[in-house]
C-alpha cells in the first residue's frame, strides 16, 4: 500500500493530467475532485456530455426535425464523431486549400464534399481519391478542393474569393456570371452539396453540375434553379442508410436532371478490408457503394463532361 506521500504525489500528478486534458477540450476551470475515481467519472461524463450535445446540434442544423431520419442521422453522427475520436478538434480551416485566388476567368473550381465526420484531407474515401485523380490529371485551369461537409462556410469563402477579381469584396453581376463551379459528395457530403447549391443560388452564383453519391439528408432530393445538371448515385441495400432515390429539379426548365442511377450491393463483392468497423456496422451497402470503382468512374465521366462544355 502506499504511503501517505507516494499516494498524494501520484493524485498530484493524475489531477494536473487531467487540468492538461480538460484544458485540451476546452474546459479551463479548474474543477475540485474528490478522488481520483470520481475525477475519471466527471471527466468522462463531460466528454460524452460534449458529444451528445455536439451530435444534436450538428444533426438538428442540418436534417431539421423529422423524427425517423432524425434517430438514424443521430445513430451515424454519433458513430462517427466516436471512429474519429477528435469531437473537439478544430477540424479544417480556409487555410487548407491550395487555390490561389481570384481564379482567372475560364477556370473550373470542383468542391468534393466529404461525408460523415471523415477529414478534408482524407484519399482513403470516394470522395478525396476522386480529388486525387483529378488533380493528378493535370487539367490546365481547373481547380479540386475537398471540404468538410460540416465546413460550408469556408467553401462559400472560397467560392467568393475565387470569383472577386476585382478584390472589392462583391461579387458583381459579371463575376457571378462566369463561374465555373462543380460540387459533387457522398453521404452527409451529397446532402451538403443540396444545402451548398442553395447557398450560390442566395449569391446569385450558377452550378454547372451538382452530383450526390447515397446522399443522407432530408430536403436533399430538390435541386436548386442556378444548377445547371444534376445527377444521383444511389443504394437501396442498407440496413440503416440507403441513400436519397430521386432527385428532382425545383425549376425542370433551367436545371437538367442527368438520372437517379441505382446500384444494387445483394450480391455484388466489393472489398471492404482495412475498413473500421465503425464504418460498416449497420451500413454495408453504404461502404460499399463508397468503394465501387463503377460508381466513381461515372462520377468523374460527368466531371469531365461538365469541364468540357462551354
Amino acid at each position: 500500500m502506499h504511503g501517505p506521500r507516494g499516494h498524494g504525489a501520484r493524485r498530484s500528478q493524475y489531477r494536473r493530467e487531467c487540468q492538461r486534458r480538460r484544458k485540451d477540450i476546452g474546459l479551463h476551470s479548474r474543477l475540485p475532485f474528490p478522488d481520483r475515481a470520481a475525477e475519471r467519472i466527471r471527466s468522462r461524463q463531460y466528454i460524452l456530455e460534449r458529444v451528445l450535445q455536439g451530435t444534436v446540434s450538428y444533426v438538428d442544423s442540418l436534417y431539421g426535425s423529422n423524427p425517423m431520419k432524425l434517430v438514424l442521422v443521430a445513430f451515424v453522427a454519433c458513430v462517427s464523431l466516436l471512429s474519429a475520436g477528435c469531437a473537439f478538434s478544430r477540424g479544417q480551416l480556409f487555410v487548407h486549400f491550395s487555390t490561389s485566388t481570384p481564379v482567372e476567368n475560364d477556370d473550373t473550381l470542383i468542391l468534393g464534399f466529404l461525408g460523415g465526420r471523415d477529414s478534408w484531407d482524407d484519399v482513403e474515401v470516394g470522395v478525396g481519391r476522386l480529388a486525387a485523380k483529378l488533380r493528378g490529371l493535370g487539367l490546365a485551369g481547373v481547380h479540386v478542393e475537398t471540404v468538410e461537409n460540416r465546413k460550408r462556410d469556408i467553401a462559400v469563402e472560397l467560392v467568393r474569393d475565387s470569383l472577386d477579381r476585382n478584390r472589392d469584396r462583391t461579387l458583381d453581376p459579371t463575376e457571378r456570371e462566369m463561374a465555373r463551379l462543380i460540387l459533387y459528395g457522398q453521404s452527409f457530403g451529397g446532402a451538403a452539396v443540396v444545402k451548398f447549391a442553395r447557398q450560390m443560388d442566395a449569391l446569385g452564383v450558377p452550378v454547372r453540375l451538382t452530383v450526390q453519391v447515397d446522399s443522407v439528408g432530408i430536403g436533399d432530393e430538390e435541386i436548386p434553379p442556378n444548377v445547371r445538371a444534376a445527377a444521383n448515385l444511389f443504394q437501396q441495400n442498407g440496413f440503416l442508410i440507403r441513400g436519397e432515390s430521386e432527385i428532382r429539379a425545383a425549376d425542370p426548365t433551367r436545371t437538367r436532371v442527368l438520372g437517379n442511377f441505382e446500384y444494387d450491393y445483394d450480391h455484388k463483392y466489393i472489398d471492404l478490408s482495412g475498413l473500421s468497423w465503425f464504418k460498416t456496422v449497420g451500413r454495408v451497402a453504404h461502404a460499399k457503394m463508397d468503394r465501387d470503382p463503377e460508381v466513381w468512374a461515372r462520377v468523374e465521366a460527368l466531371i469531365l463532361e461538365a469541364i468540357a462544355i462551354d
